[in-house]
């Protein structure tokens, strides 16, 4: 029963993550040789444009605009994204951290530009316009920096674990050092498929520890979600599933 809850929770996450498009996007996955946005940075602000989706400086004006009036006072990022299947793109507008310890959280805003989004689709109630771009309110992302020797790792805040043993679990799965159950229908392709240096997020409940890596395709390219037993410094991976979008 265990199991087919994790299982069930697994793919209910996974399906959320492939249709909020419009609240929570995620970038479409890098698809038929499709590039990888070139990151810049000038005027203190950081930008990632896909190919089919660069604004012009005065384009840039009105987001960085609505934005602030949306509620994201500074801007350190904008992105750009494809939504597939469709043609339709979008944009990310991300404010400036703010850490403290171990906290990161920084607010994130999702703009809709009509040239390139949906046909037909309009503002919601509560939407705020300006020309053809128009956003809704933003949302804050909270993450937990996780450090296993020099360097620092970001997830989505850790539930149920300390930071020690999280710690001490990704530093496994980065060297290597865990095994998996024999009934867990892993093998070696799979794994390697795995991108350890990002963690996405680390829980447990009850008796049940659960992970979270990407693929390593990049941001949109699918996830895996893991139950994991952790005893006297010890890492099995008991149960693997992949998401792909």
């Amino acid at each position: 029963m265990k199991k087919l809850l994790l299982y069930i929770s697994s793919l209910l996450f996974a399906l959320s993550c492939l249709v909020q498009l419009n609240a929570i996007p995620i970038p479409g996955a890098n698809r038929g040789g499709e590039a990888v946005p070139r990151v810049t940075k000038s005027g203190g602000i950081e930008r990632s444009y896909v190919q089919r989706a660069k604004l012009t400086e005065a384009e840039e004006k009105i987001v960085i605009a609505l934005a602030r009036k949306q509620g994201v006072e500074k801007v350190a990022r904008i992105s750009t994204y494809n939504i597939h299947p469709s043609s339709a793109r979008g944009i990310r507008v991300q404010g400036v951290e703010k850490v403290r310890e171990r906290e990161v959280s920084y607010q994130v805003l999702t703009v809709n530009y009509r040239k390139w989004f949906h046909p037909g689709m309009e503002p919601r109630k509560g939407d705020v316009r300006m020309g053809d771009f128009w956003a809704g309110k933003p949302y804050t992302r909270k993450q937990t920096i996780l450090r296993v020797g020099k360097t620092d790792y970001r997830c989505s805040p850790v539930q149920g674990l300390s930071f020690k043993e999280a710690e001490s679990m990704l530093g496994l799965f980065l060297a290597g050092k865990f095994t998996y159950s024999s009934g867990a229908r892993i093998n070696e392709r799979l794994l390697a498929q795995v991108d350890w240096n990002k963690p996405s997020r680390f829980s447990k409940r009850g008796d049940a520890i659960s992970v979270g890596f990407p693929h390593k395709g990049g941001t949109g390219s699918g996830f895996f979600d893991m139950e994991v037993q952790f005893e006297g410094g010890m890492l099995t991976i008991k149960e693997m599933f992949q998401a792909i979008p």
